[in-house]
């Protein structure tokens, strides 16, 4: 119903495994589209390493992480993506919507954003890689014992 991928991503974690701020959702405003609706890298992808951050994330307060935590960070970021790249083959939302629905989409168009509606990007398009995101960092978060 809203569109902008990563903060769908984000409010479907906020709604069932929590851990997800208002302020973190605000964040991935910009991320629509492939970025500032521009289809550069896909917005599901990004708002999934947004929500395995929030659980393992670098803080302000361990800003310089001489533990070298934030390794752990990276780790659950690759998995989610050789996830995404092995069901998608690319991380680039234009390629994504190329593979999905036929064709790439200038959303920052009324014509582009027309022509994705009309062709499912709200009914089954993206809509199904944000389902699979959602779920696939859920699984990490609940792999890794995040979750109950």
């Amino acid at each position: 119903d809203y569109g902008g991928c990563a903060q769908c991503i984000l409010a479907a974690g906020q709604e069932t495994i929590g851990h997800v701020s208002d302020e973190v959702f605000q964040a991935a405003a910009g991320f629509a589209g492939g970025v500032g609706l521009r289809g550069h890298d896909c917005c599901a992808l990004l708002g999934g390493v947004m929500l395995l951050d929030c659980f393992k994330g670098r803080t302000r307060d361990d800003f310089k992480d001489e533990a070298r935590a934030n390794r752990e960070t990276y780790r659950m970021t690759r998995l989610l993506m050789d996830r995404f790249e092995k069901a998608y083959g690319t991380v680039n939302c234009r390629e994504v919507q190329t593979k999905i629905m036929g064709a790439p989409f200038d959303l920052s168009t009324k014509e582009g954003y027309k022509a994705f509606l009309e062709a499912g990007g709200h009914r089954d398009g993206c809509t199904n890689v944000c389902r699979s995101v959602a779920m696939w960092a859920a699984e990490i978060l609940y792999n890794e014992n995040y979750l109950d």
